[in-house]
């Protein structure tokens, strides 16, 4: 019986219809794409001297490697269609948040002319009072709001800008400060309401940084609340 066979005188590349010549110039040119690389092993088992297989773990190998390249270019290209599908998202919510008003934590609040400055008082637990105070840049108080008691949770206040004597304050910028009365008392952060002026993406697409009227910027991480 008479066995054709690779190493009876034939070859993979003969096989493939691929000359010497055209072999020796795709070596010298670039390495081997999977595609060929599969059919040069497909027909080197077939022509095979089944009596003396040859080792096929070499193409093995090289095969996890071929799959294992695949599958990190194939992530690559699914992690660039999730970055551009987040910046999408991100250039909406910006978008939508113009003219808006964030509710962030900040010592100092905004008072626009004929406006009011508004804000909320963040108690940690039930308080039997809960008080305001408003500065001025100098450090002399100018109002003091008494919201009364209240539970755990966000307590909303808003000033009209008027003074005690009920004269109107200047437009600017105030300080202000939170205290929780009834047994000892204790301090509470300050959260602050402002209008949204612009919005801007990070040049490495990392977030939203907020500019707020009269406050400057702050990032859209520090937001509590969107109105």
């Amino acid at each position: 019986m008479t066995i054709d066979t690779v190493g009876a005188g034939g070859s993979p590349f003969d096989a493939l219809g691929i000359g010497t010549s055209s072999i020796k110039s795709a070596t010298q040119s670039a390495t081997l794409g999977q595609d060929a690389f599969l059919k040069l092993m497909l027909t080197q088992l077939k022509n095979q001297d089944p009596l003396k297989p040859l080792d096929s773990s070499a193409f093995l190998s090289q095969l996890a490697q071929f799959s294992t390249v695949s599958g990190v270019q194939d992530l690559q290209t699914s992690f660039k269609d999730l970055s551009a599908s987040l910046v999408s998202n991100q250039a909406l919510q910006a978008s939508s948040l113009l003219g808006r008003s964030v509710l962030v934590s900040q010592q100092s609040g905004f008072l626009p002319a004929d406006g009011a400055l508004a804000g909320a008082v963040d108690v940690p637990s039930s308080a039997a009072q809960v008080v305001v105070n408003v500065t001025d840049q100098n450090g002399q108080l100018v109002r003091q709001l008494n919201l009364g008691a209240h539970g755990k949770g966000l307590a909303s206040f808003s000033w009209d800008g008027k003074l005690a004597d009920g004269t109107a304050a200047a437009s600017g910028v105030y300080n202000l400060s939170a205290q929780l009365l009834g047994g000892s008392a204790s301090a509470a952060q300050v959260l602050v309401s402002a209008r949204v002026q612009s919005v801007t993406i990070a040049a490495d697409q990392s977030g939203l940084t907020l500019s707020l009227e009269g406050l400057g910027d702050i990032a859209f991480k520090d937001v509590r609340q969107i109105s």
